[in-house]
């Protein structure tokens, strides 16, 4: 007769793990599966929200595609609780009273007590079979191995396998029913090795499945690390870019409010002109009133009234002036009122906006002392603009057009730059340079600058670093010193133009050249940006304090010139004056340049125009 246990063993057996059930679970179709079994298979499904039978294939809906609320097989449940309770008791022994079973063979399919296992160790033919503990089955960590007994012959083990009917069968149901009808039958053995042998070829598919999948998941971490990379960059280039153009932004405001500071103390300095006269002539109205007012304290003798006269008549002259003249102080403010803010509306401009309502005129025509002389023009540190002449000198101008003081007059100058501590750097013919302090005494310094016959002439700045850049018309190059002197420390090769005029910018270190009919705008390693040009004029460019660019185009033969405003990159933001008229040059060499203040010296060979706004 058929113990518990093995009663329990046949039938209460999950069908995927091949262990006792735990946390049974029913499906609509009756069978019955691990709750961790169909967790698993349902983690396999397309959809969660059903489960199909590994047995049947009918689906079962899982509520909410959580397989604890399925159906708990109740009575199953209760059995292996029971089984798990109970021992086993020894199937080998003959005697009436079993002993408990300490250990199963797995190959005998026999429980055996302690003796019996003691037994079965020493008989040699069945030494290899494996026993494994009572422990480790109840546990359910090791499925049992057994021969199931045939149900129409128990005194027979199913032996073999019908390949059809995918069921065990012993012997004598092979030979009645299978094979006679033309069933493929094959023995237990060969079958379970076959079996064996299949899912060892899916263990390694799948490992090798698995290894892909990890190693595709590790690529995906690879894209997301590099995803994660690039858009560290694009945050950061973001970032950057916006800190510029907040810079940008602040550097126009900062000009713009430069500009408004120079109207206001124009308008005062004019205000308070015309205050200072004003309370002078009320001072001598009123140092002359008190003198004749003297008069009215003693009787006047005869030479106090001759002076008393005197002093009543020069009191009645001058009160019979014209009193002060509102329309003056009135004209500069209505000027001052005319002066608008007009915002750019295109934003990426990064312009901020301009200062208009005012009109630009020539204020100075200044004849040169030496005429078809001029080769330079550049702004000096105390505000007025330097004139190198190749004939000997550099002449200094204040916005006035006053001639205040020549210095160097015995030096051919062809370039002039300055320091941002006073000192000047000055390029003279044959490409000799020399540095002079801000008192324009020459220092020991040499610079290794290319022959006039190397290189020819060509333009000369200083960038606010305090390198000096020194261009050569004939190589169409750029080299760089340092204040230091000695050798270039680089050079920048011009793309197809000449450096005639060089030009830096405060902010950054880009560069523009003049190329006489080009106004080409270098980046900081000398590669070409931005270019101007228009046909038929002569380009004369000038940086100004706020890095806007100012363009003189000059019509030659017909003696007119144009003055436009850019920003930094060459776009173009207004027209200052159109179509000046100049007294025609005999040489076609012309220069430009911002003063301090905001006026604009225009330089022929032999004149110098100082442009204002009115």
């Amino acid at each position: 007769m058929a113990t518990f246990h093995q009663i329990s063993s046949q039938n209460l057996e999950c069908p995927i793990c091949l262990t006792l059930f735990n946390q049974p679970k029913s499906l609509i179709c009756s069978h019955t599966f691990c709750k961790h079994c169909l967790q698993q298979i349902c983690q396999t499904q397309p959809s969660r929200q059903n489960i199909a039978c590994p047995i049947c294939r009918k689906e079962t809906p899982v509520p909410s595609a959580d397989v604890s609320k399925l159906q708990t097989n109740v009575p199953v449940n209760s059995l292996v609780d029971e089984v798990k309770t109970k021992n086993p008791i020894c199937t080998v022994c003959e005697m009436d009273e079993k002993q408990p079973a300490v250990s199963y063979c797995q190959d005998c399919g026999k429980y055996m007590c302690e003796s019996c296992e003691n037994i079965h160790s020493l008989w040699k033919p069945v030494s290899s079979h494996e026993v494994v503990p009572m422990s480790e089955v109840l546990s359910g960590k090791v499925p049992l191995k057994r021969r199931r007994k045939c149900k129409k012959h128990p005194n027979d083990d199913e032996e073999y396998f019908c390949t059809k009917c995918r069921e065990y069968i012993c012997s004598k149901c092979g030979m009645v029913r299978h094979l006679q009808a033309g069933h493929q039958i094959e023995e237990a053995t060969i079958h379970e090795e076959n079996l064996k042998e299949n899912i060892k070829k899916l263990q390694d598919r799948a490992k090798s499945k698995k290894t892909t999948i990890e190693n595709h998941i590790d690529y995906i971490e690879t894209q997301r690390n590099e995803i994660t990379n690039m858009m560290r960059r694009l945050n950061n280039d973001i970032d950057k870019t916006y800190e510029e153009y907040i810079q940008l932004l602040t550097d126009r405001r900062e000009a713009l409010k430069c500009q408004v500071k120079q109207w206001s103390e124009k308008f005062e300095k004019e205000l308070q002109t015309m205050e200072e006269e004003s309370r002078q002539t009320f001072s001598h109205v009123n140092a002359m009133e008190e003198l004749v007012t003297n008069g009215m304290k003693v009787p006047l003798e005869k030479h106090a009234l001759f002076a008393h006269d005197t002093l009543c008549g020069n009191l009645k002259s001058f009160l019979e002036r014209d009193d002060p003249d509102d329309q003056s102080p009135k004209g500069v403010a209505e000027r001052a009122q005319k002066i608008s803010f007009r915002r750019y509306m295109k934003v990426n401009e990064l312009c901020l906006g301009e200062l208009g309502g005012y009109t630009w005129d020539v204020k100075a025509d200044v004849k040169l002392p030496t005429k078809k002389s001029m080769t330079c023009v550049t702004r000096a540190p105390d505000g007025k603009m330097a004139v190198g002449l190749v004939d000997g000198g550099i002449h200094l101008y204040p916005p006035d057009g006053e001639l205040e003081q020549t210095v160097l007059k015995d030096v051919p100058v062809t370039g002039i730059g300055f320091l941002s501590d006073g000192r000047s750097v000055v390029r003279e013919t044959y490409n000799t340079m020399s540095l002079y302090t801000p008192q324009w005494e020459k220092l020991d310094v040499t610079f290794e600058t290319m022959s006039e016959v190397e290189g020819d002439l060509g333009g000369l700045t200083v960038d606010r670093d305090d390198n000096i850049y020194v261009g050569y018309r004939k190589p169409k190059k750029i080299q760089v010193f340092t204040s230091r002197g000695g050798k270039a420390v680089r050079e920048i090769m011009c793309d197809g133009y000449k450096p005639w005029q060089l030009f830096s910018f405060h902010t950054t270190g880009k560069l523009i050249v003049n190329d006489i009919a080009a106004v080409v705008c270098l980046d900081s390693q000398g590669k070409k940006e931005n270019v101007l040009m228009k046909e038929g004029m002569f380009a004369l460019p000038a940086v100004c304090r706020d890095d806007s660019v100012i363009v003189a185009w000059v019509k030659h033969e017909e003696g007119l010139v144009s003055i436009d405003r850019y920003t930094r990159d060459l776009q173009h933001m207004c027209t200052l004056i159109t179509d000046f008229k100049i007294v025609k040059p005999q040489i076609v060499w012309y220069y430009l340049q911002e003063f301090e203040s905001g006026e604009i010296a225009f330089c022929t060979s032999d004149r110098l125009y100082i442009i204002d706004a009115m």
